[in-house]
């Protein structure tokens, strides 16, 4: 089931080719030619300092900004744009940004990631301080997996916890990570969610379930720079669980074609947007 999602995904942004701002904070020619290569998914735009991007030239539109993190949320709070990537823009001014001028209390984020071994899966929480609560939890499950039904796929949902079931009385954190996994676990079943609580097993997860829930926004943002950033695995960005496309992404790695092409895939034409939630 997860094999199909890439190539769903690449599909719709074919199709839509929607008009997607990347931000550009810190500018190298790797990040510049991921941006040109994304011109078969979507029309790209460039965010940021002109001055900057043009010592190394390109032939994409750029917008001139010095507070392009500013900018780039603004644009797609007024619809110039169809959706938008964060690039390389600080994660904290964006984001701050983006609550502020969309009027939003809490951000959820849900990531796509993909083994060194090609298993897609989606992660979250991948913001250190996301995810904390137990309602924060459900509300993760609740979005998470409206989100993954816009790739057509119905997802099992594995929640995390700090140690295995027996470890129960070792450490009094490690108890209320179980104590709470276990009550979300209860609770999304209640709602009609195919979840299962692994403990800390997440080698157990991967492969059988769709959707990961870590215990906290610290260990999956752990979780997904450990897979990506140092396993070799691949990062297709974080989309942010609204209505406008946002699509999250780590300044490492500097190769942005993918996730502008998820933007364009849940962008939608005009006039026929696609909703995350």
């Amino acid at each position: 089931m997860m094999g199909g999602i890439i190539s769903n995904i690449h599909k719709k942004a074919m199709e839509n080719h929607a008009r997607i701002a990347l931000g550009i904070g810190s500018v190298t020619a790797k990040l510049l030619q991921s941006a040109a290569m994304a011109e078969e998914f979507a029309d790209v735009l460039l965010v940021g300092d002109n001055r900057k991007i043009s010592t190394i030239g390109t032939h994409l539109e750029v917008i001139h900004s010095d507070e392009p993190a500013r900018t780039i949320v603004e644009l797609l709070a007024s619809g110039d744009v169809d959706g938008a990537v964060r690039g390389t823009l600080s994660a904290t001014s964006t984001l701050s940004h983006l609550k502020e001028v969309l009027d939003m209390k809490n951000l959820y984020r849900i990531a796509l990631l993909e083994t060194p071994g090609g298993i897609p899966l989606f992660l979250a929480p991948v913001g250190i301080d996301e995810g904390s609560t137990r309602e924060q939890k459900l509300e993760f499950i609740r979005r998470g997996v409206e989100h993954i039904r816009r790739f057509c796929i119905e997802p099992k949902v594995g929640i995390l916890s700090g140690g295995r079931f027996e470890d129960k009385g070792r450490d009094q954190y490690v108890d209320t990570t179980l104590d709470d996994a276990e009550y979300v676990t209860k609770k999304a079943r209640e709602e009609g969610y195919d979840i299962r609580h692994y403990g800390i097993l997440i080698e157990d997860a991967v492969g059988e379930v769709d959707f990961i829930l870590a215990p906290d926004g610290i260990s999956g943002n752990l979780i997904f720079r450990t897979l990506v950033l140092v396993a070799g695995g691949y990062g297709y960005g974080a989309p942010v669980l609204m209505e406008k496309v946002f699509v999250d992404t780590s300044r490492v790695g500097g190769h942005y074609s993918k996730a502008i092409m998820m933007a364009s895939a849940l962008a939608g034409k005009k006039g026929n947007k696609i909703h995350i939630f």
